[in-house]
């Protein structure tokens, strides 16, 4: 391909590729943002029959019990009363590796959890890590290519890793985490999870309250070192699949306690940190994390490919009292998952069993397609109509956005007082023992060893150099002497 301006998929040029379009500064982003939807919708298509990303994975049933009273702060109803219980299904997965890619890796986990609510379905699609790579959906799929493999030698690449991570600093506290020890989970029951965005909660008086997420193992946390996952992998490829299986099987069932961290609406435009920014975390201190509930996995699935292979889920899956936030990653996603659910698995993929509701019934007014079972009859498929069909509630899942200001473009995500892309992970590292930020600067420049150009290696330094100058220092040494 030869050099020249950025084009989209009709050969118009791209002025801008790092920011989707958004409502002023900080609103939610345009539909009218052809470039954004153009490169999700594509990316979406690039694989089949398995999914683009978190294509290994592994799946269990269960149930969510409310252990506190959170009605000030939510009206969903799943959540209405302590010991109120809800069925869940939860599905685990590595992010970068194929189908049938092994467990034992460094990579983030998906942890996808889908709540059978009476109100409908509710679908809270995290990781097993607080933060993401990067902060703007926009920059998705070509982060996603950087992770695959290269279309020219068939193989994953560090230079493609290294160099768009070392060009996109944004990714430092995150790749931070990653090549620390939680890096490599010994097993699925033995990690923590996260909803990882910001999502709104809102009461039956319409206040709203931005919340986090969090799920903490009852199992303890548990990691494998570089050495003992290579060895692992090798061994069983199927680990964390097995491990899961069988630990439900001998009736050992692995829980969470799941707790919120919740800011009342008004914070958020002067708080320290942008608080929609997914490649940063809110400080316990700022916002301690409170115990809301309980999950328990305790149904191994009877068939993998009916229910952990042909489960969707989709952040745009919302009940009352529950919405999203401006988070530029999380308003991509709303789009593109439901947009590959409908690709890879059908048009009626929500008709599936383990997809369906199971507390309630799903009326709509959408007809045919692959895999449509029937089931309206001779109903009518329009609204509004005289004939008694599904009608409109009227009353919002979510409050609307405060209002938005200033003209539309290309806008980056707002920067507040304390925000930069290295102070978190510098945080990080501080936090860290010895031992570990030994184990740290080891994985990172047994990584960074393998890349051809020093110039992406000097890059990828100096951005863990500006998190922590001793971070820094440490790493440049340890890779100048693996590369000799």
């Amino acid at each position: 391909m030869t050099q020249g301006p950025l084009t989209t998929e009709a050969g118009a040029p791209v002025a801008d590729n790092q920011n989707s379009e958004t409502a002023g500064v900080g609103g939610p982003v345009l539909l009218q943002d052809q470039l954004l939807l153009e490169k999700l919708a594509h990316f979406n298509r690039e694989r089949i029959p398995e999914r683009v990303v978190h294509a290994r994975g592994a799946g269990a049933y269960g149930t969510f019990t409310v252990t506190a009273d959170v009605t000030p702060y939510t009206r969903a109803a799943f959540l209405s009363a302590v010991g109120k219980e809800t069925e869940v299904f939860l599905r685990f997965s590595t992010v970068a590796g194929n189908l049938g890619a092994a467990d034992a890796v460094r990579d983030p986990r998906g942890f996808a959890l889908k709540f059978y609510t009476e109100e409908g379905n509710y679908d809270l699609v995290g990781n097993n890590t607080p933060v993401f790579f990067i902060r703007d959906a926009i920059k998705f799929p070509d982060f996603i290519h950087t992770q695959k493999r290269d279309p020219y030698t068939g193989s994953t690449e560090p230079d493609n890793v290294w160099d768009f991570w070392s060009l996109s600093p944004e990714s430092t506290h995150q790749v931070t985490w990653l090549f620390g020890d939680r890096g490599i989970p010994a097993s699925y029951r033995h990690m923590d999870g996260f909803g990882s965005h910001t999502y709104q909660w809102n009461n039956a008086d319409g206040e709203v309250f931005w919340v986090k997420y969090h799920f903490k193992t009852d199992q303890g946390i548990k990691n494998l070192t570089a050495e003992e996952a290579d060895v692992l992998a090798g061994k069983d490829p199927d680990s964390h699949q097995r491990d899961l299986r069988e630990a439900i099987e001998r009736g050992e069932f692995p829980s969470w306690t799941v707790g919120v961290q919740i800011m009342p609406a008004a914070d958020a435009a002067t708080y320290r940190f942008n608080p929609f920014d997914l490649t940063k975390v809110w400080p316990h201190a700022d916002y301690p994390v409170v115990e809301i509930g309980r999950l328990e996995l305790n149904r191994n699935p009877r068939n993998v490919f009916a229910e952990v292979e042909q489960s969707i889920f989709s952040p745009a899956h919302f009940v009352p009292g529950i919405g999203p936030s401006p988070d530029k990653m999380l308003q991509g996603r709303l789009f593109a998952y439901g947009d590959a659910h409908r690709y890879r698995v059908g048009i009626n993929a929500d008709h599936l069993p383990v997809n369906r509701p199971q507390a309630t019934e799903a009326r709509t007014h959408s007809r045919d397609g692959l895999l449509y079972d029937g089931r309206h009859g001779g109903e009518k498929n329009y609204e509004p109509n005289s004939f008694g069909g599904p009608y409109q509630t009227g009353r919002a899942l979510w409050q609307p956005f405060d209002a938005v200001a200033g003209g539309t473009g290309t806008h980056p995500t707002p920067r507040h007082a304390e925000d930069d892309d290295f102070v978190q992970a510098g945080n990080l590292y501080r936090l860290m023992r010895e031992d570990e930020k030994e184990r740290l600067v080891a994985n990172l420049s047994g990584a960074l060893a393998d890349v051809s150009r020093d110039d992406i290696v000097e890059r990828a330094v100096e951005n863990f150099r500006r998190a922590d100058d001793d971070f820094g220092k440490r790493l440049e040494a340890a890779v100048q002497a693996l590369r000799g």
